[in-house]
């Protein structure tokens, strides 16, 4: 059974956020507001999907569990552009399709294959499910993103080089590509390698405050973090072999005016 948290805790819990408001404030980093602001936002946002969850919970059909699983989605994909500095026309949806397109069908052989839930859409494991799977392929698609067009505006006079001399727009890109990959995979793969002996994922220590035996919130976290591995790699992938098209034409030119840079914001 575990520890009921009460409102004057969680308010007591936030205090905890001076802390990091006074070390902004006293090395002059500039990040007090944008402190307020995430923290402000994340209790939010968590509060609301608490009440959410707690009306979908009880419904037992799978469209509004679908519903929200794209909702969760577009705001993925969306959020994974929002970090790259660099943009092209259709960034938005080619990371929607990326992100789509691993968490979705990853979740689902999960849910269906692996843990056999029945019924498949069942509220209580897929939104939680769907959500972890969401968040690191988020990472893994961002990061690789980033990492792709940033490649291609540092490489591009080798890059051109290479196509000039007779290259294919893959033989050219590749290294980029495989940069890319490698780079949106490297957080899974880091939180891998110290589980269990450096952190507690969270998914396992909440099953365990929650009562469940803690062999089974392990075997649980197993499964899960071999399909976030998978989510990373299949999301890093598509989202850069969708960029690579983007900016490579069917001539093999590299199309580099495509990209726009978006300034920082202060």
């Amino acid at each position: 059974m575990s520890a009921e948290i009460s409102l004057p805790q969680v308010l007591l819990a936030a205090l905890l956020m001076l802390v990091t408001a006074a070390l902004s404030w006293r090395m002059r980093l500039g990040l007090g507001r944008q402190i307020v602001v995430a923290g402000t936002r994340m209790t939010v946002q968590l509060l609301l999907v608490g009440l959410i969850l707690g009306w979908v919970f009880a419904l037992r059909h799978p469209m509004p569990v679908v519903g929200i699983g794209l909702i969760m989605t577009l705001l993925a994909a969306q959020a994974a552009v929002g970090r790259s500095r660099r943009r092209y026309a259709r960034v938005y949806l080619d990371s929607f399709v990326a992100v789509f397109g691993s968490s979705f069908v990853l979740t689902g052989l999960v849910l269906a294959g692996i843990l056999q839930v029945r019924p498949w859409f069942d509220p209580q494991y897929a939104v939680p499910i769907l959500g972890m799977v969401l968040g690191n392929t988020l990472t893994g698609v961002s990061l690789a993103l980033e990492r792709f067009l940033s490649e291609i505006i540092g490489q591009r006079d080798r890059i051109e080089a290479l196509l000039a001399l007779g290259a294919t727009r893959w033989e050219a890109a590749q290294g980029a590509v495989a940069s890319a990959v490698r780079t949106g995979m490297i957080p899974t793969l880091n939180s891998m390698a110290v589980m269990g002996i450096v952190s507690l994922p969270g998914m396992m220590t909440g099953q365990i405050l929650a009562g469940a035996d803690p062999g089974t919130a392990v075997r649980y976290q197993i499964v899960i973090m071999f399909v976030l591995a998978a989510s990373s790699a299949i999301g890093s992938l598509l989202v850069t072999l969708l960029a690579y098209r983007a900016l490579f034409d069917a001539h093999s030119r590299l199309r580099s005016e495509r990209l726009t840079e978006r300034h920082a914001q202060h």
